[in-house]
């Protein structure tokens, strides 16, 4: 019988049989795959081009300095509300000053305000929350037709990956409120209640500002998923739909006394179920 020999002159079942194992970090290569030289030969190498920085893992690099460069920059960040909102919104549209008002009654209710960061409801929103005398700050995102960090920020952190910057988001974030927007708006309203629906945050109170604008989206959510049998029907009180930027404030408000309340009787309730139990 006649073998047939792999790219480096080696007889494949020989190479099944093989000991030499090679590890680069944690992962373990043999046979063909290991390299032809060492990790630190590639790094010392004085390379023609810089194709590397475009590697895969060079990217997790980035994608790590991103989420400890947000981790870091909103450490002390204190309550904060997300608002989300249409980048498209004008400055003498009816949104647009929704958000200038929505960014001033959080603050004046203790909360910092966060935003994507660009222009339009986010603007407004760090706008009003600036004007207010408070902590404003910008999770911007680099896009072909990005227009940079609005002049409202006073603290801003851009991101290269959608996914980071949603983590930011929901981690510093005790509630959401949500303006009408489109596409990326929505994006991140599904996130939000993907992450509630599926527990793996706390229930974080979020409201949509605007009945005539949502008011569809949810009446075809109860009127097509829930008979679909594709979500629950208690899964639509996740959301809450007001019309006034009072409301909304009002809204988290209740929802988080309502929330802090809930904890303390469990707390209580665990700290009486110890002491019994000695």
């Amino acid at each position: 019988m006649t073998r047939s020999y792999n790219r480096n002159g080696r007889d494949p079942v020989e190479d099944s049989r093989r000991s030499d194992v090679y590890r680069k970090g944690p992962v373990l290569l043999r046979g063909d795959q290991i390299p032809a030289e060492t990790s630190d030969e590639r790094l010392l190498r004085k390379d023609a081009d810089a194709d590397w920085v475009h590697s895969d893992p060079w990217r997790v690099m980035r994608i790590q300095s991103e989420f400890v460069e947000g981790f870091g920059a909103l450490a002390e960040l204190g309550p904060a509300i997300s608002v989300f909102g249409s980048a498209r919104s004008a400055p003498d549209s009816a949104e647009y000053r929704m958000g200038e008002e929505v960014g001033r009654r959080l603050v004046e209710a203790g909360y910092a305000v966060i935003t994507g960061g660009g222009p339009g409801v986010m603007e407004a929103a760090n706008k009003g929350a600036c004007e207010a005398g408070g902590v404003s700050v910008g999770l911007g995102i680099e896009l072909p037709f990005e227009q940079g960090m609005n002049q409202w920020v006073d603290l801003g952190v851009n991101f290269r990956y959608f996914f980071a910057r949603k983590t930011m988001f929901v981690k510093y974030a005790l509630g959401f409120i949500v303006l009408p927007g489109g596409f990326g708006t929505m994006d991140e309203l599904w996130e939000a209640l993907t992450l509630v629906q599926t527990g793996k945050v706390r229930s974080f109170p979020i409201v949509l500002v605007g009945t005539g604008y949502w008011g569809g989206l949810l009446d075809w959510v109860r009127s097509t998923m829930v008979p679909a049998g594709v979500i629950a029907p208690v899964d639509v009180d996740l959301i809450q739909l007001v019309d006034t930027t009072e409301e909304a404030v009002d809204r988290i408000r209740g929802r988080l006394a309502v929330m802090d309340e809930e904890a303390r009787s469990r707390e209580r309730a665990a700290q009486e179920a110890a002491g019994s139990g000695a």
